[in-house]
């Protein structure tokens, strides 16, 4: 992410660019020594400094490039944004199915949608402009920062001591080392948002969540789009969770090749791109022409130029600042935190480990990574979001369970919304109703989650979900359906026999 590779430059892009790298910014006279300096103003940085600040901690914010980080500039925001008018456009090519006559979809509307994304992303960006945080308390440094010492940070000219640190660099998208690749040209998430006309055919290394999400998104705005994928789509959720989104993909147009690998791309004189993908088993190959490529299979943590063997702190190049349970590095008074040295590489998990590291680089407490409960989503149409384990986790540990599955047909507003594809599933230990995992693909899954989320962090069992009201009609009553089949499942035969007999005695 660079704010040099920001495009076009127009009235959206320079709000952008006014809030989170302006241009004018001239650093502040450091304080003699801060309670907590942090590298990098994504989300584990943003929330680390403004909790400080709200505490009435001194605090250095230290930002290479754009504040707001992936999230804001290339991540959660462009992505949600454009994945809304996807939604929109699938209804208006499917208009008949609620009752009006299908309307065409014009490939030239890709530049008012990006545009409207632009608009949307700017729009945002106060709450994470370098005016809102100094505003609020936090000095916030612009330019690459590199510790020079155990308690010091260099930025700018300028020596920032501390008492504590935290690195939340985040990490960057990488490209996978295929012939060509890099000389023919690719998009990643860093730049596909530039994108101002709609590729003829947009090839998709990588079938994970980002894949699947622009895959689908690029296809309902128009293009032709192929994903090649190493083994099956989704790979880390749910088999029968990632096969329905395969179908959905496959049903909007999207050619997937899974077991499958890109061996060679060339650029051909026309500007197009010329790929060779082959089976991973090498036992069948074959060439596809097309427009762009966009690299989705892999980010790697920003963890170079800092200076870290300097201070003692450990990391690795693929899995980053390396940080025990209390995301203490192995320097006692530097921390880490978000994507720079976790596996859960989301916005949610990098605000939730910041709390952590306030706690503990500040307060000497023991809060532990360990201990939280994460959920995630993929944005897919429908989505799939999941939370707690997988059934391969929970045998592992010899635990038995049971699942219970409601299908999201039986619905009547997913009936109402014609958005009846998917399911919840629930995954309880065996006997009980200890909720362990569970897993919904619907329209609104992401918001869905939330409940079973509750429900594991206050060990509420799934029995009691089916007490709670839903209104009607909603798709979350879905989870209460869901917990009615547990329930159910209670009823053994002697409860029944028991029932049947004060049914019989009560008509006398």
């Amino acid at each position: 992410m660079s704010s040099l590779n920001l495009s076009p430059k127009d009235i959206y892009n320079e709000k952008l660019l006014s809030n989170v790298h302006p241009k004018d910014w001239v650093n502040p006279e450091p304080e003699p020594i801060y309670n907590l300096v942090v590298l990098g103003a994504g989300t584990a940085g943003l929330i680390s400094a403004i909790i400080t600040a709200s505490l009435g901690g001194k605090v250095a914010l230290v930002e290479k490039d754009l504040m707001g980080g992936d999230c804001l500039n290339v991540g959660c925001v462009p992505s949600k944004s454009i994945i809304k008018s996807a939604r929109v456009a699938h209804i208006i090519k499917n208009a008949e199915k609620y009752g009006f006559e299908n309307h065409t979809f014009s490939s030239l509307d890709f530049e008012k949608i990006m545009e409207r994304m632009r608009k949307i992303r700017a729009d945002i960006s106060h709450n994470d402009s370098v005016k809102r945080y100094s505003e609020l308390g936090v000095n916030v440094f612009l330019g690459k920062g590199h510790f020079v010492g155990d308690n010091s940070i260099e930025v700018d000219g300028k020596i920032l001591k501390f008492k504590k640190a935290v690195i939340a660099t985040g990490a960057r998208a990488v490209a996978p080392n295929i012939p060509g690749l890099k000389e023919s040209g690719y998009l990643t998430n860093e730049n596909i948002f530039n994108l101002q006309k709609l590729p003829g055919h947009l090839l998709v290394i990588g079938g994970g969540p980002i894949g699947c999400e622009l895959a689908q998104s690029f296809k309902r705005f128009g293009a032709k789009v192929t994903i090649v994928q190493h083994s099956r789509i989704l790979p880390r959720e749910d088999i029968e969770a990632a096969s329905i989104i395969e179908d959905v993909l496959k049903n909007d147009g999207v050619e997937i090749l899974t077991n499958s690998k890109v061996a060679e791309v060339k650029l051909l004189e026309n500007g197009k791109k010329l790929v060779t993908v082959q089976t991973v088993d090498g036992s069948s190959s074959k060439n596809i022409e097309i427009d762009e490529i966009l690299a989705a299979a892999g980010r790697a943590p920003n963890v170079e130029g800092l200076n870290l063997d300097m201070v003692n702190v450990d990391y690795d190049l693929r899995e980053g600042v390396k940080v025990n349970d209390y995301l203490q590095t192995t320097n006692k008074n530097i921390y880490a935190a978000g994507d720079c040295c976790m596996k859960w590489k989301f916005t949610h998990a990098a605000d939730a480990a910041a709390q952590i590291v306030i706690q503990n680089a500040l307060f000497k407490g023991r809060k532990r990574l360990s201990s939280l409960v994460m959920p995630w989503c993929t944005y897919t149409d429908p989505e799939v979001a999941h939370v707690g384990m997988y059934k391969e986790e929970a045998v592992s540990q010899g635990i038995e369970v049971e699942h219970f599955k409601f299908d999201m047909n039986e619905n009547d507003r997913a009936q109402a919304d014609g958005e009846t594809i998917g399911f919840v599933k629930v995954m309880v230990k065996k006997g009980t109703d200890k909720i362990l995992g569970a897993t919904i693909v619907a329209a609104h899954a992401g918001e869905m989650i939330n409940e079973f989320t509750i429900a594991i962090v206050n060990n509420i069992g799934l029995g009691k979900l089916a007490n709670v009201i839903h209104p009607y009609p909603t798709q979350s009553e879905a989870i209460k359906r869901v917990s009615g089949l547990y329930n159910k499942s209670r009823l053994t035969p002697r409860v029944a026999k028991i029932l049947k007999w004060w049914f019989k005695f009560q008509r006398r």
